[in-house]
């Protein structure tokens, strides 16, 4: 980490700019020890009041996988689950919502609600690049290209 901050301080990178790129890598460097070792049900249950406390949003649960119905075919439930082959390159996350965003010049005083994507991870994750983690990333991508907001979460602000 050290050499992220010499980088950003040579470039004249904000600190608040590096801390959100951490965040949203899945680093929560102001919880010290605070979520270090904590389970991703444990991480789970701090985004949802987090995303009310931070934002003034909500997330929800997005299961997501496959079961029999009475006739024995399968039925797919969750975002973005439409086959087990797509479900293998481009997973949703563990919590959708919406988050409240100001809009400014033009359309001054209303607010919108953006789409927001968080996957919770434990409290001591760090990204490692494995096929699972790389869907998420993907989705998580496309997400923010059509201008959402997307986070792994490992606990702190969201």
């Amino acid at each position: 980490m050290i050499e992220l901050m010499t980088w950003a301080a040579r470039w004249g990178v904000p600190l608040a700019a590096v801390r959100d790129l951490e965040r949203g890598m899945g680093i929560a460097p102001e919880l010290g020890l605070a979520m270090a070792g904590k389970s991703e049900e444990a991480v789970s249950s701090q985004s949802t009041l987090a995303a009310s406390r931070d934002w003034g949003g909500v997330l929800w649960r997005n299961n997501v996988g496959a079961l029999l119905d009475d006739r024995g075919k399968p039925v797919r439930y969750g975002l973005c689950n439409e086959s087990t082959a797509r479900n293998k390159v481009f997973k949703s996350s563990d919590k959708i919502g919406i988050r409240p965003v100001l809009i400014t010049q033009g359309m001054v005083g209303l607010t919108i609600g953006q789409f927001a994507a968080v996957e919770d991870k434990k409290g001591d994750w760090t990204y490692s690049g494995d096929t699972h983690e790389a869907a998420q990333l993907a989705f998580g991508a496309w997400v923010t290209r059509l201008g959402g907001y997307f986070r792994f979460y490992t606990g702190g602000t969201l």
